[in-house]
């Protein structure tokens, strides 16, 4: 996983909540906005680099030197 440490936008660290975020959005079912929300991300520019976040590490680690 590949999640950035800190927003592009403002700074605020973010890498610290994703294993929560992503838990509660996809393993439990609850409403994105509302973990982003009860998480602390008040900003947009920090909601969005959670929300469009795609974890491809898995597919680009095949593609290393030989």
């Amino acid at each position: 996983m590949m999640v950035p440490v800190r927003c592009f936008s403002c700074g605020k660290v973010i890498a610290d909540k994703w294993e929560e975020y992503d838990k509660r959005v996809n393993k439990n079912h609850e409403d994105a906005g509302k973990v982003l929300e009860e998480l602390g991300f008040t900003r947009y520019c920090c909601k969005r680099m959670l929300l469009s976040h795609v974890n491809i590490i898995d597919e680009v680690a095949g593609y290393g030197r030989k």
